[in-house]
């Protein structure tokens, strides 16, 4: 099948944050909204037949988890990353953040320290300290436009820390992680003692000849003390209904996350999630494979068209993920001014850079999983504000 990710769909009347969300966010609804991260593209087709079959079945009452569901994530994992978790170690959740938020709960206590490495995913800052834990950053260091670990701080301070969270591949940098890289980090971790819970959700939206590699296959060892987080969300767009799988080394800690969430009766997918997900990882490959031709060419025009138009903002080409980190130190403004500037004079709705690392200044995060046309529009707006600064 042939889709069409050129198609606009109209997403301001089915119940989108990402458009609803505009005002709340930005203080007016006057702005293309490239935030959020879903894309504007309709779900696979076999994804949305398997939906609505299970729509005209007319009864939705407390859903059953089959062992197929369970059987298809382990055959996906076998098919594109060469390994076979026991989905006797699987447990279904609402979301990755969700499992993350659980995880520090269950294994650490207020005033104990998670490390992160910024600039990376805002929640991995907010969630932490909405429950009385202490953020250690690791920031990663910039050069030429590359980002690089900094293992002498790294391996300093995860010494003071209960649990690392690695973002594997990264957000908002489109980092595919090195497997020697991604070893160091998690030797490091297990000498000292650390959790470390990797956050694995854009995984399969890998660019340029790049390979994802997920932590616990690099040896036996290391996988014996990394808890893997993965789902269907980002890969299928199917954020909405709200479903992951959390991959434990051991059924001590299965059972400990299984205990949390039945202390409130939260175990189950719901309807649709059960067979959207199931259907996702055995047909839905078909309109990936589409989907990272198009996401691709929307990077390239990105890169091309700041270069030729905008040589003031500099676009990273991610080698991951659909989104785009924009450096617009060029621009010399303030955070205040370039978030401003994007809302008022741009009439974007983007992600401000320092969301993801507290400390950094002039940077933006734009999603690029929009028809082409949708990405004209908003760059021939970015281009025609600068030129009018």
């Amino acid at each position: 099948m042939k889709y069409n990710f050129d198609e606009v769909i109209d997403r301001s009347a089915n119940r989108s944050s990402k458009y609803d969300e505009r005002e709340m966010k930005f203080g007016t609804v006057d702005v293309i909204p490239l935030w959020v991260a879903d894309m504007d593209f309709r779900a696979a087709q076999p994804i949305i037949d398997a939906c609505k079959r299970k729509a005209e079945e007319g009864i939705w009452g407390y859903t059953s988890r089959p062992a197929s569901y369970f059987e298809a994530v382990q055959e996906w994992e076998k098919n594109y990353y060469n390994w076979c978790p026991d989905t006797a170690l699987m447990s279904w959740c609402i979301g990755v953040l969700q499992t993350i938020a659980a995880l520090i709960k269950i294994y650490t206590m207020p005033g104990d320290k998670v490390l992160i490495q910024p600039p990376v995913y805002s929640e991995f800052y907010d969630i932490p300290e909405s429950i009385g834990r202490v953020i250690v950053e690791n920031h990663l260091v910039e050069k030429d436009g590359q980002w690089h670990v900094d293992f002498e701080d790294f391996e300093r301070k995860v010494k003071e820390c209960k649990i690392f969270l690695l973002c594997n591949p990264h957000n908002p940098l489109g980092i595919v992680w090195q497997p020697e890289e991604l070893r160091r980090m998690a030797e490091i971790c297990i000498a000292n003692h650390v959790l470390l819970i990797s956050d694995e959700i854009h995984s399969d939206l890998i660019f340029h000849g790049k390979k994802h590699k997920r932590v616990a296959v690099l040896s036996k060892g290391i996988a014996e003390h990394i808890v893997t987080c993965v789902s269907a969300s980002k890969t299928f767009n199917l954020a909405g209904l709200q479903a992951s799988t959390t991959i434990f080394p051991t059924m001590e800690m299965k059972n400990d996350f299984d205990r949390y969430w039945s202390s409130m009766d939260i175990h189950r997918n719901n309807a649709f999630s059960s067979v959207a997900v199931e259907t996702a990882y055995r047909e839905g490959r078909e309109w990936l494979e589409q989907l990272l031709v198009y996401l691709s060419g929307n990077f390239d025009f990105i890169r091309e068209y700041c270069a030729a138009n905008i040589p003031k903002i500099k676009p990273n080409l991610p080698d991951a993920t659909y989104l785009v980190w924009l450096d617009c130190r060029g621009l010399g403004m303030t955070n205040e001014e370039l978030r401003n500037f994007m809302i008022y004079k741009a009439k974007l709705g983007l992600n401000e850079g320092y969301a993801y690392g507290r400390s950094l200044s002039g940077f933006m995060r734009l999603n690029a999983a929009c028809p082409k046309v949708i990405l004209e529009k908003a760059l021939k707006q970015l281009k025609d504000a600068v030129d009018a600064l």
